[in-house]
């Protein structure tokens, strides 16, 4: 008898442990390049996250601009799925018809499923503002809600508190996001399980760090990759717009945009650090998943642009991505193809809780030996008439169509209505390639081979055999109206 209780004694823990299902916290940067150095500031994510855990090197999203990655993110469907195209009301961004879908969000699912679940920091850009019902909404899903009014801000900002908007002048945002995590992560219970999410401001515009930070990066300077500031003839009309190449005076702004992106994300970095010490100090470290990621790149005069997202290039669409977590092996890299829609199946799955349909499927976290093909989609919706194009800049006649034209960008504009384009992104053990076609009177297409032009300084359109792009091409127009991962996997099966 007496070995017959020891024996349970010895059980009872294990079967708990066992049966404990884990924490999630996502830590959400708002234009976090991979392609230009933007992890180099990130020494203790790298510290805490990748080198104790996975770190993917071909994530990508599925649209370069944040409320329809954010959109994706949140609900695992591309952007012709959850139909939020740009960062304004008119596009969907926190518009009606999002709203009635927000109940799609992976954060209801786990609610649902006894989870605790808290939000801090940039939702979608249009949360909160008058015409999307105002700050008094607390989304679907979250528990405890900390969101931020309006786009990304360092200073003199908005926050719902829970659906009471809190008007705050000097505290930095970063700093205020990371103190409501702790206290947070203080207050948890073994008893339920937790999602967190955090969704700082930096490295967006107008990449303002904390005070302690300014002049840390003071002599460094912009990446200069082959494709720096070269007038690329066989892009979109966009990308040619004068002044091409960008002319010495403006160099300087950019180094300034770069140093300043590095050093807003300074605060990101000392936040990560100090969630994982409050989660070892509450004993819930292990048993917690943590996800790095952004919602977007970014360029800084690749092709002669300025700076901004909104293409189809590497710079724009590929991403950060480090998981840790219970099971997973330590300092591992990934080459899988894996996209921003593939997160909330993940995190469902690994949860243990059954998902609605979704466009992304669950990453295989298993450490693998060669890449698995994938075909992955971009979609981006040009935006016009949005009033960005500065009266000082010779383009007021056709100001319905151009957008983020600045004076201080030398009037070269960012974006445009017809900058609209979709994209597969196709990766396999001997292939990486990418096909795009643009939404304008020539259907102008883009294809380049990465595997042998890494800066896609060579659009192939005109070298590659025919059946080739044509196959790229069917493929693309199946993938535009998938609907579910295992549609959206094999759209032509």
């Amino acid at each position: 008898m007496l070995h017959y209780i020891i024996l349970i004694l010895f059980v009872t823990p294990m079967l708990s442990n066992a049966e404990k299902r884990p924490n999630f916290v996502i830590i959400l940067t708002d234009d976090q390049d991979a392609v230009l150095d933007g992890m180099t500031p990130m020494k203790n994510v790298k510290r805490f996250i990748g080198s104790e855990g996975v770190t993917f090197t071909n994530s990508y999203v599925t649209s370069p601009i944040c409320c329809p990655s954010r959109a994706s993110i949140l609900t695992g469907l591309y952007v012709h799925n959850h139909m939020i195209r740009n960062n304004s009301l008119s596009g969907g961004c926190y518009g009606t018809d999002w709203r009635h879908k927000e109940h799609r969000v992976f954060a209801n699912a786990l609610k649902n499923a006894g989870y605790d679940t808290f939000y801090a920091g940039k939702y979608l850009n249009q949360y909160g503002v008058k015409g999307a019902g105002g700050p008094d909404i607390v989304p679907p899903g979250w528990s405890e809600w900390h969101g931020l009014v309006g786009n990304s801000v360092y200073y003199d900002y908005v926050m719902s508190n829970n659906g009471v908007p809190t008007h705050l002048t000097d505290r930095y945002l970063t700093d205020v996001i990371r103190d409501l995590s702790i206290s947070y992560i203080e207050n948890q219970t073994e008893s339920r399980p937790f999602l967190m999410v955090l969704a700082p401001p930096a490295p967006h515009q107008p990449f303002t760090p904390a005070p302690r930070h300014r002049g840390f990066y003071k002599n460094t300077t912009v990446v200069k990759h082959p494709n720096f500031n070269v007038a690329a003839e066989d892009k979109h009309w966009l990308i040619k717009m004068p002044p091409t190449p960008l002319p010495d005076t403006l160099l300087p702004e950019l180094d300034r945009v770069f140093r300043s992106r590095w050093e807003s994300l300074l605060a990101v970095d000392e936040m990560v650090a100090d969630v994982v010490g409050a989660l070892e100090d509450v004993s819930q470290l292990d048993n917690t998943y943590l996800i790095y990621t952004s919602d977007n790149g970014y360029h800084i005069g690749q092709f002669a642009q300025v700076y901004d997202k909104r293409q189809p290039y590497e710079s724009d669409i590929k991403v950060p991505l480090m998981i840790r977590g219970p099971g997973l092996g330590k300092n591992i890299t990934d080459p899988q193809p894996v996209l921003n829609i593939d997160l909330a199946p993940t995190i469902l799955k690994l949860a243990g809780v059954e998902a609605t349909q979704m466009d992304g499927r669950p990453i295989d976290l298993e450490v693998k030996t060669e890449i698995k093909e994938r075909y992955m989609l971009v979609e981006y919706y040009g935006e016009g008439r949005d009033g960005s194009v500065d009266p000082k800049c010779p383009w007021k006649y056709d100001s319905d169509n151009l957008a983020q034209c600045y004076p201080e960008y030398e009037c070269k504009c960012q974006d445009s209505r017809n900058n609209t384009f979709a994209c597969v992104r196709h990766i396999a053990k001997r292939l990486n390639m990418k096909y795009c076609v643009f939404d304008d009177q020539k259907n102008f297409a883009e294809l380049y081979d990465l595997s042998e032009d890494p800066y896609e300084m060579n659009n192939a359109i005109e070298e590659e055999f025919q059946a080739i792009i044509v196959w790229y091409n069917n493929y693309l127009s199946k993938m535009l109206k998938c609907k579910g991962a295992a549609n959206c996997d094999n759209p032509i099966s």
